[in-house]
């Protein structure tokens, strides 16, 4: 099985697997595999401003969502995530798609596992 399929296969999975906390939480949530492999909930997605989640997951850069002196903040609390097996709490400022507007959010960031994968499961609400 070539791997980019196999890696939808796993957003697929965990999205099944998720569902109830994707659709239930108050909270903006997204899980990222990849930047070509994620997946959000439609609070998400209407918080950055996107017309769906799958618009939010078919985005090739991820980080472009966060004002970029806060993007550091984002790839360390990843790292520490997948390496570390840590999770972590921090701030940073996103921008709406459409109307430009930058806010604040507080994102809680977990390691997950599913099918021998490491996943960073974010929480996110605004700040």
């Amino acid at each position: 099985m070539q791997q980019e399929q196999h890696h939808e296969e796993l957003v697929a999975g965990i999205a099944e697997q998720l569902k109830p906390v994707m659709e239930k939480s108050e909270q903006a949530i997204y899980v990222y595999l990849d930047n070509t492999h994620k997946v959000c909930n439609k609070k998400f997605a209407d918080l950055l401003g996107y017309g769906s989640a799958k618009e939010w997951a078919d985005t090739e850069a991820p980080l472009a969502d966060i004002v970029e002196e806060d993007q550091q903040k984002a790839i360390t609390a990843y790292e520490n995530a997948v390496e570390k097996m840590m999770a972590s709490d921090f701030e940073v400022r996103v921008r709406h798609i459409k109307t430009g507007k930058v806010f604040k959010t507080k994102v809680i960031m977990v390691p997950i596992a599913y099918a021998g994968h490491l996943f960073a499961m974010h929480f996110l609400t605004k700040a």
